[in-house]
C-alpha cells in the first residue's frame, strides 16, 4: 500500500494506528513491555529519573542532564536487549514518557507486578 502522511505531516507505513488519546495508547505501550526484565529496567531508570529531579532542584541542576540520560538509557536497553522492538519515544515521545511514568507508579503501587 505504500506510505501516507498523517495530519502532523509524519509518515509510516499504511496500516499503522495513530494513536489519539493516551487511554487509546496506553494498551499498546503496555504490549511493548511484555518482557519482565525489560519491566523492570523501566521502573527503574523512572525512579532514578524522579531521583536526579529531586536531586536536581536541591543538590545542583546538573542533575537535570542526567534525567533522560538515566530514563532513556535503562528503557532502551529494555527494548533493544530484552524486548527486541524499537521504544514507542521515536513515534509517541510525550505518550510513551506518560506510560513510562504509569507504568512505575502502577508498579510501585503493586497493581503490576514487578
Amino acid at each position: 500500500m505504500g506510505q501516507h502522511a498523517d495530519q502532523a505531516g509524519e509518515h509510516r507505513a499504511a496500516g499503522e494506528e495513530r494513536y489519539r488519546t493516551f487511554a487509546d495508547f496506553y494498551p499498546f505501550y503496555l504490549s511493548e513491555h511484555l518482557n519482565r526484565t525489560s519491566r523492570r529496567l523501566h521502573v527503574v531508570g523512572t525512579g532514578l529519573v524522579i531521583v536526579s529531579l529531586v536531586m536536581g532542584f536541591t543538590v545542583s541542576p546538573w542533575f537535570f542532564l542526567a534525567a533522560p540520560l538515566v530514563g532513556y538509557g535503562f528503557a532502551w536497553v529494555g527494548h533493544f536487549v530484552f524486548e527486541k522492538n524499537r521504544p514507542a519515544t521515536f513515534s509517541y515521545p510525550l505518550y510513551s514518557l506518560m506510560g513510562d511514568f504509569r507504568l512505575f507508579f502502577e508498579t510501585v503501587a503493586a497493581r503490576r507486578p514487578w
